[in-house]
């Protein structure tokens, strides 16, 4: 019996179980990597799984913009 593995975007979260045309990325503190669709950086615990380009590059974004702004104030409200 084989398990099907099924794969869910970051950003849209819709669920594939053949994600031909996505992308992965690696990252961390100071590094990161983006791959195209390769099943066995898809399979490590610290990949990151997204559908396509854009969303890719939603990630991309959002992982600099939180390594190089400062961080953003917390306000309290009363």
């Amino acid at each position: 019996m084989s398990s099907l593995k099924e794969f869910q975007c970051e950003i849209c979260g819709i669920v594939s179980a053949t994600p031909t045309h996505w992308f992965v990325i690696e990252c961390g503190d100071q590094k990161l990597a983006v791959i195209k669709w390769d099943a066995v950086a898809a399979g490590s615990p610290t990949a990151r799984h997204f559908c396509g380009e854009a969303h890719a590059q939603v990630y991309i974004s959002r992982w600099f913009e939180s390594l190089c702004a400062p961080p953003k104030p917390v306000f309290k409200t009363s």
